[in-house]
């Protein structure tokens, strides 16, 4: 699915099953939440801090899913097409960044 049918997917989701999109500064407010449950399982899983048995059951993939999801819905209430902005910026990174990271010794 890209990034069109995506956005198009969600908005069929909402009308059908959301009533309405909550506004855009709630929506804000969710996605900082879905960011730090991702946070936290990364901090956890694969930082340094222990992971507490509660959330070892926890599904990276569908927090990082969860993210998308709030994404989607403020892309779609603010008029953005992420498939031209996503392509836009690839384009954009591609062209400031071709050679800089291969000639990072960091990363060697």
């Amino acid at each position: 699915m890209n990034l069109e049918n995506a956005q198009k997917a969600v908005d069929d989701w909402i009308k059908e099953h959301g009533v309405r999109y909550f506004n855009e500064l709630t929506n804000m407010a969710q996605l900082t939440e879905e960011v730090g449950e991702v946070a936290r399982i990364i901090a956890r899983r694969y930082g340094e801090q222990s992971e507490k048995e509660s959330d070892k059951d926890k599904d990276l993939g569908e927090e990082l899913a969860d993210v998308m999801f709030v994404v989607l819905c403020l892309a779609n209430q603010t008029g953005v097409d992420l498939q031209e902005a996503f392509d836009k910026k690839l384009d954009i990174k591609t062209k400031r960044d071709k050679d800089r990271h291969k000639n990072n010794e960091k990363l060697h």
